[in-house]
């Protein structure tokens, strides 16, 4: 009698649900990993605006604070920085600069009006591009440079956020 050498139909069925279920469980760390690298990302590129902004406001003294973010990179012309100037000052990476990263918008503005033409004060927001896929809460700093989050989307940054351990 010949033996046959190989796998029965339920033995493979047995090892198919076995790779679904481990799938079913690490396909959810996955995400929140993403998510978490995200907004570490997002943190880390925050806290570079800020000190961008502080560089930015002891260049430019007659300027103050920028009000975009493409002042704080190339200008928005080019991938390569030339000669720094109040409208491509050159402080951050072209990408940091068009205002998305790592699956977050980033921006940047001045909140109150200019006193004798200088920017005084700033905010800078990081929002996810896609809330609870790209990341979960939203970042935000001001001219203290202290680093906030909420949960939500808001575009507030008056200290009642939570700030960052």
């Amino acid at each position: 009698m010949q033996k046959n050498k190989g796998f029965s139909l339920i033995e493979l069925l047995i090892v198919v649900a076995i790779i679904l279920i481990i799938a079913a469980i690490a396909i959810p760390n996955l995400l929140r990993s993403k998510i978490s690298a995200n907004e570490s990302s997002a943190v880390a590129s925050v806290r570079t605006l800020v000190t961008a902004q502080m560089s930015y406001v002891t260049a430019y003294p007659s300027v103050g604070f920028s009000s975009a973010l493409s002042n704080l990179g190339t200008g928005g012309s080019a991938t390569v920085c030339g000669i720094p100037s109040s409208t491509a000052a050159c402080l951050i990476d072209p990408l940091l600069a068009t205002g998305t990263k790592s699956g977050y918008t980033f921006y940047t503005a001045n909140s109150s009006a200019a006193t004798a033409g200088v920017n005084t004060d700033f905010y800078i927001y990081a929002n996810p591009v896609t809330q609870g896929t790209t990341g979960v809460r939203t970042f935000c700093a001001v001219t203290d440079g202290v680093v906030r989050y909420n949960m939500s989307s808001e575009t507030s940054c008056a200290g009642t956020e939570t700030p960052l351990q």
